[in-house]
């Protein structure tokens, strides 16, 4: 058998013990290494002293307990016209011709490329949050509900938040640390950050509101985030953790 060349991008230390190939729509060779390593995974910690809640949205992508917002990059929307472009190329081309499956490679790497900088940046982002607290709390999102909605469905696709909190679990799994889904039912936008006082409606539109109760100024997403920690902090305490107030 003839050896096959490949770029490794870290060295292999441990027991091999299986190798998966896959091979992409653009003719790229990917082996899959699952070696042990011998090191057993991280104790979860017991003592947790910084916890954050992280609401997601759209126009920002997530919005944190201490008031930071990520912009969301939105790569489908910027990459629509290159892809429209070389989709319509494709088409025009007759089936079983040369130029066709030239087309399709070209379509398919547009395709591979946008892939490629959605899953670079969903994987610095939960980075971050992990490297810099101890416990990240989110909402449990039914996604597959929400692309139900035939305005939103493109928008919530491309912002893939089922695939950020994966990332953001076996992250903080790695490192011993918590990721807390609370209940998808919590009204983490109707209720007042201040003096948890719970309005009844609180359309889509509305951004910032005023608590009826406390007459706090509130920013609909950042009141979230805050409520989505404090959560997380009373299911981490249920579970037996230390949590400083």
């Amino acid at each position: 058998l003839t050896p096959i060349k490949a770029r490794l991008h870290r060295d292999i230390t441990g027991t091999l013990k299986s190798i998966t190939l896959t091979r992409t729509t653009t003719g790229k060779y990917f082996a899959a290494l699952l070696v042990d390593d011998g090191v057993e995974a991280p104790t979860p910690l017991q003592t947790v002293d910084t916890v954050l809640g992280v609401d997601m949205g759209l126009t920002h992508l997530s919005i944190d307990s201490t008031g930071r917002k990520v912009a969301n990059p939105r790569f489908l929307k910027r990459a629509r016209a290159n892809l429209r472009r070389k989709q319509k190329a494709l088409s025009r081309c007759q089936k079983g011709s040369k130029r066709r499956a030239k087309a399709r490679l070209t379509l398919a790497k547009a395709h591979e490329r946008l892939a490629n900088a959605r899953a670079d940046f969903q994987h610095k982002l939960p980075r971050q949050f992990i490297d810099d607290n101890q416990a990240v709390v989110v909402e449990t999102l039914k996604v597959k509900n929400l692309l139900k909605n035939r305005k939103l469905s493109k928008h919530i696709a491309d912002a893939s938040w089922f695939s950020l909190v994966q990332k953001l679990e076996y992250k903080a799994k790695e490192q011993g640390k918590h990721l807390v889904k609370i209940d998808q039912w919590f009204a983490s936008s109707k209720t007042c950050s201040c003096c948890g006082h719970k309005v009844d409606t609180l359309p889509l539109s509305v951004r910032n509101w005023s608590c009826p109760a406390c007459t706090a100024e509130l920013e609909r997403d950042v009141n979230a985030a805050i409520n989505i920690r404090q959560q997380g902090i009373i299911n981490l305490r249920a579970e037996g953790l230390s949590v400083p107030a």
